[in-house]
């Protein structure tokens, strides 16, 4: 987005703010720019959008390692607002953006010792963990914030990729299919979940994966993944001495799904970009 600054007004500053916060969109650099240029002076005629200004360029500044502006802007909401717990949620998330870890837990503690049924910094204390490379701590501590929060379907899915991450894709299938209970139409959510199955292998893990791929399918038809994880459990079934009674049911299926396939004209690039289909730990 091209902004001319100089034509800029603070008002017109201040509903360019308002609009990409309601539009969720964090455009952190033109948010610094724009407060640097013109509205860092006049933020006092703002009225009652003054503190959303000055979390939304802490936010930003954060973004574009501006500590200073981010700084400066925490310092005046907590003169107004001293022992707030969302001006230390700030200053932890200053502390996180310039790696003082030790300094960061110790606010995140202070605001989960005032109020325990805030989910938000347990979350960020999980997140240090990852960052410092303690993957195996971080996943005990999730397991832990769910005990407590078990409808947080983001903490789920999250859950479920820190354990790919460890090659445990029996735990992984069970955090997508409690993220699953909360979203049962979602196509995408059963094409994970038959990814995971898919990934495990066995004749049993097979059977669960078609399944998944062919409820993907039905909430979307033209999720072509889908389709080609059909085609492919089909396939690896139909060689499997266990499941000969249904080798004909798979046959027919294993065909319609390539003629779906081909009709689309998409197999092949289909077979570029996703192999085999198995998910990779990182």
């Amino acid at each position: 987005m091209s902004l001319d600054y100089e034509k800029m007004s603070w008002s017109d500053v201040r509903d360019q703010f308002r609009t990409w916060r309601e539009e969720t969109g964090r455009h952190s650099e033109e948010v610094v720019q724009l407060w640097v240029a013109v509205l860092e002076d006049k933020v006092h005629k703002t009225g009652n959008e003054r503190h959303l200004i000055l979390e939304q360029v802490i936010i930003a500044a954060l973004d574009t390692a501006r500590f200073d502006i981010a700084t400066k802007c925490t310092k005046q909401l907590a003169l107004e607002f001293p022992g707030s717990l969302r001006v230390m949620k700030f200053k932890a998330m200053r502390y996180e953006a310039l790696e003082q870890y030790d300094e960061a837990d110790e606010v995140l503690d202070a605001i989960i010792a005032k109020d325990e049924t805030n989910a938000a910094p347990r979350k960020r204390k999980i997140a240090i963990l990852k960052a410092r490379g303690h993957r195996l701590e971080a996943i005990k501590e999730l397991n832990e914030y769910l005990k407590k929060f078990m409808s947080d379907q983001e903490a789920w899915h999250e859950l479920c990729n820190m354990y790919l991450a460890e090659g445990e894709f029996g735990k992984a299938a069970f955090c997508m299919e409690e993220v699953l209970l909360h979203n049962p139409h979602s196509h995408l959510i059963h094409q994970r979940l038959a990814e995971i199955r898919y990934t495990m292998g066995g004749v049993e893990n097979m059977e669960s994966a078609r399944t998944y791929y062919s409820q993907a399918l039905k909430l979307n038809p033209h999720n072509l993944r889908a389709l080609y994880g059909i085609y492919l459990c089909c396939n690896h079934l139909d060689n499997s001495r266990a499941v000969s009674s249904k080798r004909k049911e798979l046959q027919k299926l294993s065909q319609w799904a390539l003629e779906q396939l081909l009709t689309k004209q998409t197999i092949v690039p289909l077979e570029a970009a996703f192999g085999n289909l198995e998910i990779k730990s990182n």
